[in-house]
């Protein structure tokens, strides 16, 4: 039997670079690509991480999204090692915010890595995916909609990709490049797993009060949008943003409880 990604039209054949390959989302992103004949470039700091899924398919470049000289390498491995670019996934992000606190090198360094990196290496790749007619999935977030108590630079750096998703849709169109975003919802990753103590069930719990459906997501659901998007199902979807969240953004403060009720109380 076929996978789904298999199924999805004008992937196989394709090359993939995917900066934050490396983290659990990227893992997803990176196993679904390859299952669906997509050759990967993943680019990550984490040297044992981004090594680990190196393989015939797969090449792996240690690289800061914030260094050009490690976005170029990037780049130079996709077209000399598999002579193509198609897709760019930018699911490489950082987590640094103390919110009010934050420093002016705590903003720069957010801004750097979660949008300004990414627009570094897009122009990087923007001839090979002109020449492709690719595609560029960016990550927003469901933060980027809503305040969250203590947080700042994450939820300013997220809204600030999807206003980057529509300018490039917009800019980019002419050459075929289409561009989206997927936002999403409270997801099995990297942060919750150090939260937790690498505990699921307890994201889980957690997580089932602010989704309609009652948990988080897993990478590979995450993964499944992002391959859509790339897909040639999806050749006609650009500057939009994918909301993979469970329901999370269509819930309203009063949450899934009945509201009513506590009135007669």
């Amino acid at each position: 039997m076929k996978s789904r990604e298999t199924e999805m039209r004008g992937l196989a054949g394709k090359v993939a670079i995917v900066p934050g390959g490396a983290t659990k989302i990227g893992a997803a992103v990176v196993a679904a690509f390859t299952a669906a004949g997509v050759r990967v470039v993943v680019a990550d700091i984490d040297r044992a991480g981004g090594l680990a899924l190196a393989g015939p398919e797969v090449a792996f470049v240690e690289a800061d999204l914030r260094r050009d000289a490690d976005i170029a390498r990037v780049v130079a491995t996709a077209t000399e090692r598999f002579g193509r670019i198609d897709f760019l996934v930018n699911v490489a992000a950082t987590y640094l915010d103390k919110g009010a606190e934050s420093s002016r090198a705590e903003w720069l360094e957010a801004l750097d890595v979660n949008l300004v990196g990414s627009v570094m290496l897009m122009q990087a790749a923007r001839g090979e995916l002109a020449r492709t007619r690719g595609a560029i999935v960016n990550f927003g977030s469901i933060s980027a909609r809503v305040a969250q108590t203590g947080r700042w630079l994450y939820p300013v750096s997220k809204a600030a990709i999807l206003q980057l998703t529509r300018n490039q849709a917009m800019d980019l169109a002419p050459e075929g490049i289409r561009v989206n975003a997927v936002s999403p919802g409270w997801t099995w990753s990297n942060i919750m797993d150090s939260l937790t103590g690498g505990d699921r069930a307890r994201t889980d719990r957690v997580g089932a009060d602010y989704h309609l459906m009652p948990r988080v997501a897993d990478p590979e659901e995450v993964a499944s949008a992002i391959l859509f998007l790339c897909s040639d199902d999806a050749s006609f979807i650009t500057g939009t943003d994918l909301r993979v969240d469970g329901g999370y953004s269509a819930m309203g403060p009063e949450g899934a409880a009945p509201a009513i009720p506590r009135l007669m109380d």
